[in-house]
């Protein structure tokens, strides 16, 4: 305890934040990496004249509440107020629409990666650069904005990401780290900047439209992990620690994406290694050794915070749809005076899963409560179908729904799967493998390949950035991010691993069947249900 007590009020402490899609986190680490507190900020999206959006004023508010909390903590715990840092790092979620006119006005609400509403622009951009363009990138935003004659596009003088924003914010620098900026727009992963020749190809669509700016003008600066990107001014320290304890002059890393932090903090970063981040989304990252055969509109390229090209399998919809069925679950029991908490309900779920039929029974849930373009849905509606007969049970509805959780992943990797990509390791992280063991079976099943869940699972993303903030200081000259990680940080940390087992297998290859049976009805609620509900 007096140890830390002289190493937090010395200034040595790294700081990591990452605003997700439920919860904006904050974690400080040692100088082993390990973490001393943590605070949290509970937000949610918001669906505003149908686009999903989150206020840059509740960001700010979020920010600086989660830093408030763990500086709560580090008082509670150590008995010092923390007013120094030895670096920082910001991450969010990636992709996304956040204009700005050159007074740093935002021009339109936050269009956040849940939003599918760019289809046009997105096919037209896959066709022009020959390289898939997912909905939930920033250009394909910003030209389905220009097809629309949206009048604001004009006055755009800064596109980023709520990561970038949040760095501008803190740090007075237009900067994005490499992995959150192949969100935005293609990489050239030899010159580790924005691919030129697909500039020119953007230039060359817009050209007729006389904007008076080019798309690089706008986009913020590349930067790969291990450089710096400026240092927290007074203002940002304000911003930050509005009490006022908070020194400015700590220098920042690169702002990144959730996919980069989530390769982070499972060291998943050289090729041939892999991960998993389950959430309010799900994705599988794997990163390649040779490039794919074809362009593919299902899979995203992206790279790691190094630069590397990654295979991306984003689905849009994950725990939501748990975490719904939970809530009721938990509703029922205070209507019926019952004294269970909401980790019971989850912990019933996870457990009772395992004791389902291995294809759930025939049960089928669609937990789509957002579009998912893996499956080709603009829009989604929740469904549940079940058999009229003593196979439905709470043991296979738990199983059914978390077999949901991850049944549009099983589907997107069918394709990396024909094109003999290996994985070597694939670790997972988020909160779906905070509660037993189910999660990790189940992903385990659905990749096809042995899973590992690290100690440090639950972390997530702001882990992942806090490592990232301690590379930026720690790193010898020549050393790189995935030797960093494999040598001074995963080495000697505890993990636990599961191979995929057969009868889950079988069993997922049954739900999935009934799965893609089910997104026909799925269609058919989209046009004759939500329309009307």
């Amino acid at each position: 305890m007096n140890d830390y007590l002289e190493f937090i009020s010395s200034g040595q402490a790294v700081l990591g934040i990452e605003l997700g899609s439920t919860r904006i986190k904050a974690v400080l680490i040692d100088d082993k990496h390990a973490v001393i507190a943590s605070g949290a900020f509970d937000w949610e999206n918001q669906q505003a004249d149908g686009i999903w959006t989150y206020s840059l004023d509740l960001a700010l508010k979020g920010l600086a509440g989660a830093y408030l909390d763990l500086k709560r903590q580090v008082k509670a715990r150590y008995g010092v107020t923390l007013t120094r840092l030895n670096a920082l790092g910001v991450s969010a979620m990636m992709h996304g629409y956040l204009p700005f006119d050159a007074n740093g006005h935002l021009l339109a609400p936050f269009r956040t990666w849940r939003n599918t509403m760019t289809l046009e622009a997105a096919q037209k951009l896959t066709d022009a650069f020959d390289f898939s363009i997912p909905q939930r990138w920033s250009v394909a935003h910003i030209y389905q904005a220009i097809l629309n004659g949206e009048s604001h596009v004009k006055d755009i003088r800064f596109l980023t990401t709520l990561a970038g924003y949040i760095h501008w914010q803190l740090a007075g620098q237009k900067v994005l780290g490499i992995g959150d900026a192949s969100g935005m727009f293609p990489i050239d992963s030899n010159t580790l900047d924005y691919d030129q020749e697909k500039l020119a190809a953007f230039n060359r669509l817009t050209r007729e439209y006389g904007f008076p700016w080019e798309l690089r003008g706008l986009l913020p600066r590349v930067l790969p992990a291990g450089r710096e990107a400026g240092h927290l001014t007074q203002e940002g320290a304000k911003l930050l620690d509005p009490h006022g304890d908070l020194a400015p002059g700590i220098p920042l890393c690169p702002p990144e994406g959730d996919a980069g932090t989530g390769m982070t903090a499972t060291g998943a970063v050289a090729p041939g290694t892999g991960n998993v981040s389950a959430g309010t989304s799900i994705f599988a990252m794997v990163v390649l050794e040779k490039a794919l055969s074809r362009v593919y509109p299902e899979i995203d390229m992206v790279t790691t915070p190094a630069g590397n090209p990654v295979a991306m399998v984003h689905c849009n919809n994950c725990t939501t749809d748990l975490n719904a069925w939970v809530d009721l679950f938990a509703q029922f029991g205070e209507e019926a005076g019952l004294t269970f908490t909401k980790n019971q309900v989850y912990e019933a779920f996870f457990a009772a899963a395992l004791k389902g039929r291995p294809d759930a029974g025939g049960v089928a849930a669609i937990g789509y409560h957002s579009g998912e373009h893996i499956t080709n849905f603009e829009e989604g509606q929740p469904l549940l179908l079940y058999p009229t007969d003593d196979r439905f049970t709470f043991r296979n509805f738990a199983r059914a729904i978390l077999l949901s959780t991850v049944a549009t992943l099983n589907i997107g990797m069918e394709i990396l799967r024909k094109e003999n990509v290996a994985l070597t390791r694939v670790l997972g992280h988020g909160g779906l493998y905070k509660t037993g063991d189910s999660g990790q079976r189940f992903t385990a099943a659905a990749l096809n390949a042995p899973v590992s869940v690290l100690t440090t699972a639950g972390e997530g993303g702001a882990w992942g950035i806090a490592l990232l903030a301690a590379y930026l200081i720690q790193k010898q000259p020549d050393e790189a991010l995935g030797d960093y990680l494999d040598e001074r940080v995963f080495k000697s940390l505890q993990s636990k691993t599961l191979a995929p087992d057969p009868q889950d297998l079988k069993g997922l290859a049954g739900y999935i069947e009934a799965f893609k049976k089910g997104l026909g009805v799925e269609r058919a609620a989209l046009v004759h249900y939500k329309g009307e509900a």
